[in-house]
């Protein structure tokens, strides 16, 4: 075989093929019987064989004809079911999402917003991670995730955008029926403090607020999950400071909220991406999802 043909080429072969008439074909093909006569002369050179016996009034493949009619048929098949699929993965209507998120945000606002997305674009598969912030934001620079609702990165962390979605303001939680006279950051002068674990962005909240305050508590306990905070805190082993978010997953347990008063230790949510990389089109898809109750 002299040269493999074009699948423009092969078009136009299954075209004539189909109608069995150079006049229709080529009007079919958008182009005129004479480019259309000569596409053919020259595939039949290049394959060495004849693919059509025809006459003025009559066009009829031969065996080799029809053999490759087949196999165009199948080639022009398979190249248009890929780029079918690349152009629903263009639009965003398909392909895979890696999303991290904080425990406190999967329990909460995540399934509505998974909800929304899956009815809009079901063809999408999403992976949630949950993890505090140092890992997060290391998968986002190791490229595992796409996507993350996160508490802002470290100010020297210049290779990530963040937009604000909301602000998670701070309470004093802790047995019911057993809350602190006039409940504040004083509070934990006296109390048994239990603690989220150092590397959590709720520990980094409230050891700045502590500091503001003058205070400098020592933790009775430090707990990974806020879960297991909330259990320690039900069984009357302390007090702690959670923001509002986590409510939902101490919520099994009889527990008491009142609001501190320093705006400072509000934190911030909001979604992070690298910078240097465009989010997919399903991932941006998924931003506008998870922005739209609109930023702080």
């Amino acid at each position: 075989m002299a040269r493999t043909p074009s699948l423009s080429t092969l078009r136009q072969f299954r075209i004539l093929a189909q109608t069995a008439n150079f006049s229709r074909a080529a009007e079919l093909a958008h182009v005129s019987q004479p480019a259309l006569s000569r596409t053919i002369r020259l595939l039949e050179e290049d394959l060495g064989a004849r693919l059509f016996d025809r006459n003025r009034r009559h066009v009829s493949l031969t065996q080799a004809g029809e053999d490759l009619l087949r196999l165009t048929q199948r080639l022009i098949a398979d190249f248009d079911d890929a780029f079918d699929l690349l152009g629903q993965t263009l639009s965003g209507q398909r392909g895979r999402i890696a999303l991290g998120v904080l425990p406190s945000y999967a329990v909460g606002d995540l399934p509505a917003v998974l909800s929304r997305f899956r009815e809009a674009w079901p063809g999408v598969d999403v992976t949630v991670r949950e993890g505090l912030a140092g890992t997060i934001y290391q998968q986002l620079r190791e490229r595992l995730i796409d996507l993350a609702v996160m508490t802002p990165p470290d100010d020297a962390a210049e290779d990530f955008t963040f937009l604000p979605l909301f602000t998670d303001p701070c309470a004093l939680v802790c047995r019911s029926g057993h809350a602190p006279a006039d409940p504040g950051w004083h509070s934990f002068a006296d109390a048994p403090f239990i603690a989220m674990a150092p590397t959590s962005s709720v520990r980094q909240i409230t050891d700045a607020a502590f500091a503001r305050a003058g205070l400098a508590p020592r933790p009775l306990y430090e707990c990974t999950q806020p879960a297991t905070l909330g259990a320690f805190i039900a069984a009357g082993l302390g007090i702690s400071a959670l923001p509002l978010s986590c409510r939902p997953m101490v919520g099994a347990h009889d527990l008491e909220w009142h609001l501190l008063d320093d705006s400072a230790a509000d934190r911030v949510i909001g979604i992070a991406h690298l910078s240097a990389r465009s989010p997919s089109p399903a991932a941006q898809n998924m931003l506008r999802v998870l922005s739209a109750k609109g930023a702080c």
